[in-house]
């Protein structure tokens, strides 16, 4: 059995890979949708890239192995995720198209930035999840790094409606974000499935009132594609992520995002990396490996709890099992009351007040 110290390094390494392989897969899709906006509007080419996710996440569930060790969604769970479709898939994506009508393009991609600083605001202040110090430094390095991979030169107009617009988009995401942790303990494609469906159909149903533009067959197809890996692959990973590191630390993670994109732009769009793409890359490297190396520890209390996700056999988990089984595996399970000391992060077992960081 693995120590609480080895478990969980292993968690925060694997859930950092999960988080960084979700942030390069939908900063993919910024330079591809470039390619395909001249023919189709915002909302329509959202729409079918969500309804793409889904669809691929469909096709895949059933040959997924580890899918079977995964906690279905079950009925308890339908006004979590309702929530998550209206809040991700409804409430921000029209007020981003209307607040950025009344802003200019910088000011837009500046104030969209938001989205990170809220959802940690939210899973701190709310949600009970802990940054140190040196991780708030990490996280600062990481947003910083995206406000100035945003800033160029051009004239900053925004209204107050504006500003209140995109700002209420960004707030939108932060309690889609957050809600979407309380579901990483269920099976991370099932989840990404009903989201992406959700809200595929919300902008579809939006994008057909308005008579939006939509891609011509062939751009349709390869839009549908996209979306089967920048948004159905990247947003179960990104669940997989937030279950082992929480919803604070993902979004620093996934922030990394536009300068992932911007990377490759390079060679689908032909562009040129400058001085602020490179010093966007020295900044989110240095918070990625902050929040990599940061080692949290304290003794802490873990209440009696009783729940359902994947797990393997450690110290959270040392129950007793009829026969032989195969780990990882899902199954309702009871945690007793325990006390004990060891590094760890704001995952599913480690919500838990802190009198002061460490």
């Amino acid at each position: 059995m693995p120590s609480p110290t080895e478990s969980t390094r292993s968690a925060v390494i694997r859930g950092a890979v999960a988080g960084l392989i979700a942030a390069a897969l939908f900063g993919a899709s910024a330079p591809l949708a470039k390619v395909l906006l001249p023919n189709a509007s915002p909302l329509a080419l959202a729409a079918v890239f969500y309804l793409g996710g889904g669809l691929a996440l469909t096709l895949v569930h059933p040959f997924m192995r580890s899918s079977d060790a995964e906690a279905p969604l079950r009925r308890a769970d339908l006004p979590m995720v309702l929530a998550t479709i209206a809040f991700g898939g409804m409430v921000g994506p029209v007020l981003m198209l209307i607040g950025l009508g009344r802003v200019s393009a910088v000011a837009g991609s500046l104030l969209l930035n938001l989205e990170g600083p809220l959802t940690i605001l939210l899973a701190v202040a709310v949600f009970r999840e802990h940054l140190g110090r040196r991780e708030l430094g990490g996280v600062a390095g990481i947003l910083g790094g995206a406000a100035l991979l945003t800033w160029g030169p051009g004239e900053l107009h925004a209204d107050p409606l504006g500003i209140a617009l995109l700002a209420g988009a960004c707030a939108s995401w932060a309690i889609d974000n957050n809600l979407s942790q309380k579901l990483s303990a269920r099976d991370p494609i099932a989840v990404a499935r009903a989201k992406t469906l959700g809200a595929g159909s919300c902008m579809l149903v939006l994008a057909l009132l308005t008579r939006q533009a939509f891609p011509p067959p062939l751009q349709l197809a390869g839009a549908l594609a996209i979306g089967g890996l920048s948004y159905g692959a990247s947003i179960a990973l990104h669940l997989r992520a937030m279950r082992t590191l929480g919803a604070a630390r993902q979004a620093a993670l996934f922030a990394t995002a536009p300068f992932i994109g911007a990377l490759l732009a390079v060679p689908i769009a032909g562009e040129r990396l400058g001085i602020a793409e490179i010093t966007t890359g020295v900044l989110m490297a240095g918070g990625v490996a902050i929040l990599l190396r940061e080692r949290h520890a304290h003794e802490h209390v873990h209440e009696a709890l009783e729940h359902d996700h994947a797990h393997e056999h450690d110290d959270h988990h040392a129950h007793a099992h009829e026969g032989e089984v195969t780990e990882p595996h899902s199954h309702v399970h009871a945690h007793v009351a325990l006390t004990h000391d060891h590094p760890h992060v704001s995952d599913l077992h480690h919500r838990h007040d802190h009198a002061q960081d460490s």
